[in-house]
Parts: C-alpha cells; sequence; structure tokens
C-alpha cells in the first residue's frame, strides 16, 4: 500500500511538473521548488514510518527509504535531463538509421538539423516531400533537386507524361531530366516551399536527390568529419 501511494505522488508530480514546465507556479510554487517538494514527499513519509514502527522493522524500513529515494532521484533527473535525454537518443537513432536526423534549437530559437554520415561516406536524410517521406542523398553536386521516376510517382506526379529535355548536373555527370515544382520539401523543421526540381528518366538514378536550389536557401551548411548540419 505504501509502495503505492509512494508511486502515485511521485507519478502525478512528475506529470504535473511536465505539464506545467515553464508555466505559472504550482500551489504558490516555482517548478523547481515543487519539483523539491515531491522528491522530499516520499523520504518524509518513510521517516515518518519509521518512527512509528517498531526497532524490529527499522533495517528493513531503511532498505525501503533507500529504493524510495533512488526512485526519487530517478523521477527529478527525467525532469531536470529531458531534454538532453531526448537528445542523445536522438544522436543514438541517428548513427543506428541512416538518413535520421536529429533537430536541435539554438538560444535565439534558430532550427537546425545534424545528420550523420553513412557508413559509404555520404549524408543521406528522409525528406519530407509535398507529405511524403523519401529518402534523400544530399548531394553538393547536384544543381538542383532531382527525384527518382519511383519517387516522382510517389508524390503523385506522373513521370511518363513529363518531357525529358532539361540538362541536370550530378556528382555523377550530366543527365537529362523534366522540370518540374515541388509544393513542398522538408528536412526536420527546415521547410521549403515551390522548389524548382527535376524528375530523372527512369533507371537513371538509384536515389533522389537533395541539391543546391534547396542548400543555398539555408543560412547554414556546415560539414565536419562525420556529421553536416543544416541551419535555417
Amino acid at each position: 500500500m505504501k509502495l503505492f501511494v509512494v508511486l502515485a505522488i511521485l507519478g502525478i508530480g512528475l506529470a504535473v511538473l511536465l505539464l506545467n514546465h515553464g508555466g505559472a507556479p504550482i500551489l504558490g510554487m516555482s517548478n523547481d521548488d515543487f519539483g523539491n517538494f515531491i522528491y522530499l514527499m516520499p523520504i518524509a513519509i518513510m521517516i515518518g514510518a519509521g518512527i512509528v514502527t517498531t526497532r524490529r522493522h527499522i533495517g528493513r524500513n531503511l532498505t525501503y527509504l533507500a529504493i524510495w529515494t533512488l526512485i526519487a532521484l530517478f523521477f527529478v533527473g527525467v525532469y531536470v535531463y529531458g531534454d538532453e535525454a531526448k537528445h542523445a537518443g536522438r544522436r543514438i537513432l541517428a548513427e543506428l538509421m541512416p538518413g535520421h536526423s536529429v533537430v536541435l534549437t539554438g538560444i535565439n530559437g534558430e532550427s537546425e538539423v545534424v545528420i550523420r554520415r553513412t557508413e559509404g561516406g555520404h549524408f543521406a536524410v528522409n525528406a519530407e516531400v509535398d507529405g511524403k517521406r523519401l529518402p534523400m542523398l544530399i548531394d553538393t553536386g547536384a544543381s538542383q533537386v532531382t527525384l527518382t521516376w519511383e519517387d516522382a510517382k510517389k508524390i503523385g506526379l506522373k513521370p511518363e507524361t513529363l518531357r525529358f529535355s532539361m540538362p541536370v548536373t550530378t556528382a555523377n555527370g550530366t543527365a537529362e531530366a523534366a522540370p518540374v515544382t515541388i509544393p513542398e520539401l522538408a528536412i526536420g523543421p527546415i521547410v521549403r516551399k515551390n522548389i524548382a526540381a527535376a524528375v530523372a528518366q527512369e533507371g537513371r538514378l538509384d536515389t533522389s536527390l537533395l541539391g543546391m536550389n534547396y542548400l543555398s536557401s539555408l543560412s547554414a551548411v556546415r560539414i565536419q568529419p562525420n556529421e553536416m548540419r543544416l541551419m535555417d
């Protein structure tokens, strides 16, 4: 019963803190003071229980006290270091899942997308193209965004009806493509609308390319040994 009460106090307290993060005072206390209150309450409960319990149970109560203290520290740690834990988890996903990007927010509210280099030495990202998720290779040698035949069909285009008359430059050389306009292209929170793009002929391109007309619209693109940072 005591375990249920303590866990209920901690759970409710943590939920209130998360829902009111940075908001108005809680019971007349700031968020930090309320967090300390919730943290100390289980300890007070166990101390009180120890006082009213016979000496035969002091050792057991001290064990319970240590367990509740660790549980309280865990909940407080989740609240205090929640943002850092999210960023760490996203970085781990970026390492394990090619194309998964990490979104960071600067002190001035600017967005920054961190993309890890793949095992093949390239930078790849999952982009939202007109509401569809498409894997794209970041290619600074491509003059503009270029879609594969298959990806063009995914976003509702009909490549068989397009006129392939436009030369495009990629890292692999020059090819013929069909000019199109993409209503919306997003990498994380960085969104660009009405992007000029091209559709490659069937079988001419393995992966869609995120070209320079998108990259040049950003405030900065920084390339480090194992990661690329896109800043809006």
